[in-house]
């Protein structure tokens, strides 16, 4: 069986770091899947969901918000400045941030307060999207 290395590493910790038959994730142009002997690439990476086949038919979710992502025939690496767990998700936080985050877009005064808050909002709106896509796996 053909399996491809994936490290999954966020500015605090390694989250994931094995073997992958298959690994899919949100690219800035739209959903990337990778198999073993992938061609080189390096991208962005959108928030959202990594979804991580094992080798045993297992599934490993991680959030990522948003980062890089380099591609080696041989090799899978996703840094991120925050990554968590979809075990780990919490999604009354996420919708009580997300509904924070709503009230933050409608109050901001300047352009400035507005793109933060617009961006804090994509981030936890594909947070609680990828947790919804972990429990419909569970």
């Amino acid at each position: 069986m053909n399996t491809i290395h994936v490290d999954v590493v966020s500015a605090e910790e390694s989250l994931f770091s094995g073997e992958a038959r298959f690994v899919a994730l949100p690219g800035e142009m739209g959903e990337l899947g990778i198999y073993p002997r992938h061609i080189p690439l390096i991208t962005r990476i959108k928030p959202g969901s990594v979804r991580i086949e094992k080798p045993d038919g297992g599934e490993e979710f991680i959030f990522v918000a948003g980062g890089i992502l380099e591609v080696q025939p041989d090799r899978v690496t996703v840094l991120s400045d925050t990554a968590v767990r979809g075990k780990d998700l919490d999604e009354k936080k996420a919708q009580e941030a997300k509904k924070k985050a709503e009230e933050a877009v409608k109050l901001a005064k300047s352009d400035l307060d507005l793109a933060k808050a617009q961006s804090e909002l994509a981030v936890l709106a594909a947070q609680v999207a990828a947790l919804q896509k972990y429990r419909q796996k569970r």
